[in-house]
């Protein structure tokens, strides 16, 4: 999603400071960029910008503001108003002197242009309203109160920085937002990773704060102008890094690291037997999540009835505002989450919070805010994941949810065994991806790929298709085997692939049944699982290691994704119009 990063202070490169800030967490995903930097000498903003991605290193373009000590930077994942140079930010206002940076959508913008009719806006973003309401409002107070005023005004979930070449000031409600305290600096970004390289002294700002970096830092509370006390937090966290080293792309990287990932969820029995424990004093426990995310919440609902013979209860994020008068404080809510920062997974905790729910948070991302809201988080141990598509946190996921299930009737170490297993047949799945890459060689054409499964294999099917969907932009869609044949067999023309997750389980009858109507209307018949079948037309091995099959299986999908991608002359790791994190509603 967008991203900030912004220093003041004692740094004769303040540009280059905030181009690294802006690297460090260009994996969220991003479509045009800008490093706005105030040269003190002249009393202007240089401002560079562009649409696409960020230069592997600074160049020419940058010249010539080397010295200064105040610079933002951002990337933008676009909401309104197309992908253009015009529209990436900062946005300045008429008079030249402020500059401002955005994250998330003003949802009453147009109402607020109407006031603005003696400026010259010139973008068809949201955003360039705000800068020109805060040069109005600065012909009656100072900059900060100005900002105050006028953040007050926005709604919606916001977070912005703005500065007028002297000082910075940032505020927000929902998009996150941290201060760091350096020696001699302060800095503002949108993730906690890009400051650790400077500091370990950070500032979490809260909802509805407002910062002010100068030669200090000042808080605000940004309803009522309130002077705060900043509350400055030592973590002992370490910057996260992680290079291509030998792999052209991060979403090869991040496929072969999985097997390493899962050696380190065996390891972490002691927080997921926690989490058991919370789940079986729980009355009524509900999974949340989004995208890959949430299909590891359904796998959740079929494993725990099949392993724990214990019901649990899923929604979706952005729809459990519609079902959440069920939740009591008896109640316990799971948010799963890659990132940590998905609005669409806090503002359900947020919600389950305030009717007195315990909270539990499976997330990936250390410090996150999804890390910090919940009573009880548990980190995934999947590693950075810089590519857009999730493929070793999901991995991750299913597992937490295999390692959960088992601990609740009391089989840990059967739930470690099987999660070992996976991990093996993951690295034999690995050495055998060339037969992945010539199937990509034969389908790469088609213009609908349909996945099915039944019982735990659904939510795998329902995966494998959004990852075909998000690396080859091929229409994929998975479904629950029997239900194909209720309307969307219609679309089966001859060639047509279909990917059929068997498992040596009780749905392996019942899902041949659905691969032979398939068949039977000119299918191309992709079977995947421990045996082979006179139906399959073409046949990947997947060895059988029980329930934990599910977790091998996704890989397939990946690895097709991935060569799909190459093979249509895609970039694996950004997909169009995805962003990592989604911080707006």
């Amino acid at each position: 999603m967008c991203g900030i990063f912004g220093v003041i202070g004692q740094d004769t490169n303040a540009v280059q400071t905030t181009f690294n800030g802006l690297k460090d967490i260009e994996y969220r995903g991003y479509d045009s960029w800008g490093i706005a930097s105030w040269n003190i000498e002249d009393g202007i903003w240089k401002i560079e910008k562009n649409t696409g991605f960020l230069p592997k290193i600074m160049d020419s373009r940058f010249r010539g503001n080397d010295g200064v000590g105040l610079a933002i930077g951002h990337t933008r994942w676009a909401t309104h108003g197309g992908v253009t140079q015009i529209n990436a930010h900062p946005h300045k206002d008429c008079s030249g002197k402020l500059v401002l940076v955005h994250n998330g959508i003003v949802e009453n913008y147009l109402e607020l242009k109407k006031t603005l009719k003696s400026h010259n806006l010139k973008s068809e973003t949201d955003t360039e309203v705000i800068v020109h309401l805060i040069e109005e409002a600065l012909k009656k107070n100072g900059l900060n109160q100005a900002v105050l005023n006028i953040f007050q005004k926005l709604r919606g979930l916001n977070a912005i920085v703005v500065s007028d070449g002297n000082e910075i000031i940032a505020a927000k409600v929902g998009s996150p937002l941290i201060a760091g305290v350096g020696n001699g600096k302060l800095f503002i970004a949108s993730d906690p990773n890009a400051l650790l390289p400077h500091t370990k002294k950070l500032v979490f700002l809260q909802d509805n704060q407002l910062i002010r970096l100068n030669k200090e830092l000042e808080l605000y509370n940004s309803l009522n102008s309130r002077k705060l006390q900043p509350i400055i937090t030592t973590v002992p966290w370490e910057h996260s890094t992680s290079g291509l080293q030998k792999y052209k792309y991060f979403l090869e990287k991040e496929i072969y690291e999985q097997p390493k990932a899962l050696r380190n969820i065996a390891q972490n029995a002691k927080e997921v037997e926690q989490v058991a424990g919370m789940i079986r004093k729980a009355y009524g426990t509900f999974f949340i999540a989004c995208g890959s995310a949430s299909y590891s919440c359904l796998l959740g609902v079929y494993l725990f009835s099949k392993i724990a013979k214990k019901h649990v209860n899923f929604s979706v994020g952005s729809e459990f505002n519609y079902i959440e008068d069920y939740i009591k404080p008896k109640s316990l809510v799971v948010a799963v989450s890659q990132s940590g920062e998905s609005i669409d997974t806090l503002e359900p905790v947020l919600s389950a919070k305030k009717h007195g729910a315990k909270t539990v948070a499976l997330v990936n991302v250390l410090g996150s805010t999804l890390y910090r809201s919940v009573d009880f988080p548990v980190l995934l141990r999947a590693g950075v994941e810089k590519a857009v598509c999730s493929t070793k946190a999901l991995t991750a996921m299913f597992a937490h949810m295999v390692f959960l299930s088992y601990c609740l009737v009391g089989k840990r170490k059967t739930a470690q065994k099987i999660i070992l297993e996976s991990a093996r047949e993951i690295e034999s799945i690995l050495k055998r991806r060339s037969a992945i890459k010539n199937l990509a060689g034969k389908i790469f054409h088609q213009k609908n790929i349909f996945i099915l499964g039944r019982g735990l294999s659904y939510p795998v099917a329902m995966e494998s298709s959004l990852k075909i969907k998000e690396n080859a932009y091929i229409h994929a869609e998975g479904f629950a085997g029997g239900e194909l044949k209720h309307g969307v067999i219609a679309l089966i023309e001859k060639n047509t692939p279909v990917i059929v997750f068997v498992p040596e389980d009780e749905t392996k009858q019942a899902i041949l049944a659905n691969a032979m109507e398939v068949k039977a209307r000119g299918a191309f018949i992709i079977g995947v699982g421990p045996e082979n079948n006179p139906v399959f037309d073409f046949f990947f091995k997947v060895r059988d290691v029980g329930a934990s099959s599910v977790i091998p299986h996704p890989v397939f999908a990946q690895l097709l994704s991935y060569y799909l991608a190459l093979k249509l002359g895609l970039n694996p790791d950004r997909p169009r119009n995805l962003a990592k994190s989604v911080v707006v509603r």
